[in-house]
């Protein structure tokens, strides 16, 4: 932890020297909620959102808050050690790699043609009770397996020890986006209704669990986590089908997965709380997780330290330094394309639209792993060798 911001009501602990003051606004409006429990966390990777910031962390006594999950209900990442060596991966073979897994998984807002199995999709819910995902289940089957746009991405890797790694970075695509909405708004219309206290601009809007509506929300979200695993691991393992057919004897290691926007019942300083990660990874102690770093840096796969000051937190990535309009704008082309080039990368850098997603957009990784190292341990670093962007 760097430093401690006082507020009328809770602190501040703050996991960065100097936060934008867009973030700050918004997690000085986090700590002086009525419900915030015994302080509120920035994590290094911080930057705006909606109503909280990007790499907040909130326990809220008894209600939660749509917005602070936010609209990609359940994002996350998943990873995959590989006994494949680096060198037994030239380009041209990491191209037709790239090339197999393009024509298996959609990206962007490409959806499949057909409906996927349904025997994919989570279990134990009871979709009578869950009316936005019972909506929108139907659409949700051709979106399952599929990368989405954005910061989405899939990455081949290298460790110290050269041994290739995948992952994937995805959420909950359009189902998530449409209980997140629903939720947020039903809560701005009760908030008003009930003449509560938390300023409206704010964009904080919550429900009590005592509601109806909280517990539908929880519901539906905890589905929406679900799926956006589903959809992962669907991915994970149409990806590990292309390297099977490419590569012989290739044996993968037990997928890691963790989620970085959710809420969940958990207890902190002796009270059972509301969890709130929005942009934030849970760091239990012994608990494997993944940092990613941005477009041609380095990530890694971690272990909490369980730190209680952070509410067993940690950061879920770099971090934006500038907005995607601000990078398209301000950042060099040639000059993005040759960073990646010159390390021999195979990158989604083409056109000024894809700037968006450039490194220079992001905070530098290992400054932001240096901040944290409270928080969590560095198992494995990893190099990027090929990106699949969304």
């Amino acid at each position: 932890m760097k430093k401690v911001i006082f507020t009328e009501k809770v602190p501040i602990k703050l996991w960065l020297d100097d936060p934008d003051e867009n973030s700050l606004n918004q997690v000085k409006n986090l700590a002086n909620l009525p419900f915030a429990f015994s302080h509120v966390c920035l994590m290094p990777d911080a930057h705006m959102g909606y109503g909280m910031p990007i790499g907040g962390v909130l326990a809220a006594e008894n209600v939660i808050v749509p917005n602070a999950v936010g609209v990609d209900i359940g994002c996350g990442m998943c990873a995959v050690k590989t006994n494949l060596q680096a060198n037994e991966l030239p380009q041209a073979k990491l191209r037709n790699l790239l090339d197999d897994i393009k024509k298996l998984i959609p990206l962007g807002f490409d959806h499949h043609k057909e409906r996927q199995s349904e025997d994919l999709m989570p279990e134990n819910f009871n979709m009578d009770e869950m009316t936005i995902v019972k909506e929108e289940y139907s659409s949700a089957l051709t979106q399952l397996g599929t990368l989405g746009g954005g910061n989405h991405f899939i990455e081949i890797q290298k460790d110290s020890e050269n041994h290739i790694w995948i992952m994937v970075h995805s959420g909950s695509r359009n189902i998530g986006l449409k209980v997140a909405e629903y939720y947020n708004n039903s809560a701005k219309q009760l908030n008003a209704l009930w003449h509560t206290t938390v300023n409206p601009k704010a964009d904080l809007a919550y429900l009590p669990f005592e509601s109806d509506e909280a517990q539908r929300y929880y519901n539906e979200m905890n589905y929406c986590v679900a799926f956006a695993f589903a959809n992962r691991k669907l991915m994970m393992t149409r990806i590990q089908s292309v390297f099977a057919d490419l590569v012989r004897n290739i044996r993968f290691e037990p997928l890691i997965n963790i989620a970085h926007n959710y809420a969940a019942w958990e207890e902190h300083f002796g009270k059972k709380v509301v969890v709130h990660r929005k942009g934030a990874t849970s760091a239990q102690l012994g608990e494997t997780g993944i940092i990613p770093g941005s477009q041609g840096t380095k990530s890694y796969i971690v272990e909490g330290l369980g730190n209680p000051e952070s509410f067993m937190s940690c950061s879920h990535g770099a971090g934006r330094i500038m907005s995607r309009n601000q990078a398209i704008k301000n950042l060099n082309l040639e000059e993005e394309i040759n960073k990646l080039n010159k390390q021999g990368i195979l990158h989604a850098i083409k056109t000024r639209r894809d700037l968006e997603e450039a490194a220079s957009a992001y905070k530098n990784i290992e400054e932001v792993m240096n901040f944290q190292k409270d928080l969590v341990t560095i198992k494995h670093e990893l190099s990027p060798l090929a990106v699949i962007k969304g």
